[in-house]
């Protein structure tokens, strides 16, 4: 995991926290954007209206990140009575945080690519550069699982019809046990779901 490296290669483990928390912070950052500019101001008035990685990072899930390579943000408080957009506006709240992953991951190519020739792969701004691609792939591909509390599963809710209600509610109340069943099988069982997933979305990037 990547808290070997503090051991090993201290530097590497720096640029790796630096993308981790650079990741986590635009993407709490642009949850609580959304549901400003939808007109709730929950996360202004909580703090949360801000680019300073303390406001968003959860320490105790930086450091499960750490760790065990599974770990979690503060999550962006938002109050869906307030959003213009009632039927939308928590998919847009929910899609604003992998959209901000993706809109990363297309500025840090194009710097690579732009740098990487003239300062040369080992560099270690290049290398951070890398890391940042990494890290806002996996969580663009990590949140758009349709399953709570991740973020896919807002859209998953908006399209399924009310006569799943139930469904919806069973998914909202175990979603996040089915989530760490996955997680335990993926890492444990060496089934590799997450891995699959994560490739599909290195390979849309250029990087396998």
């Amino acid at each position: 995991m990547i808290i070997s490296l503090l051991f090993t290669e201290p530097t590497l483990f720096f640029l790796w926290l630096l993308a981790i928390v650079y990741g986590i912070t635009i993407h709490e950052y642009s949850h609580v954007l959304a549901a400003y500019l939808q007109g709730d101001d929950t996360g202004k008035l909580l703090g949360r209206l801000t680019l300073n990685p303390l406001a968003h990072i959860e320490p105790f899930g930086m450091l499960l990140l750490l760790v065990v390579g599974f770990g979690w943000g503060r999550p962006a408080p938002f109050n869906p009575f307030n959003l213009k957009y009632r039927k939308w506006g928590e998919v847009l709240v929910a899609f604003a945080g992998p959209l901000s992953n993706l809109v990363s991951i297309i500025v840090f190519i194009v710097a690579v690519n732009i740098l990487g020739p003239i300062l040369g792969p080992f560099n270690l701004l290049v290398q951070l550069l890398g890391f940042l691609i990494l890290i806002n792939i996996i969580l663009l591909a990590f949140n758009l699982i349709p399953i709570p509390p991740l973020d896919g599963s807002k859209l998953l809710f908006e399209l399924l019809p009310d006569k799943y209600n139930h469904i919806k509610a069973q998914l909202s109340r175990n979603g996040p046990w089915i989530l760490l069943m996955f997680i335990f099988v993926d890492n444990f069982l060496g089934i590799n779901i997450f891995g699959r997933i994560f490739s599909v979305f290195f390979r849309l990037a250029g990087l396998v």
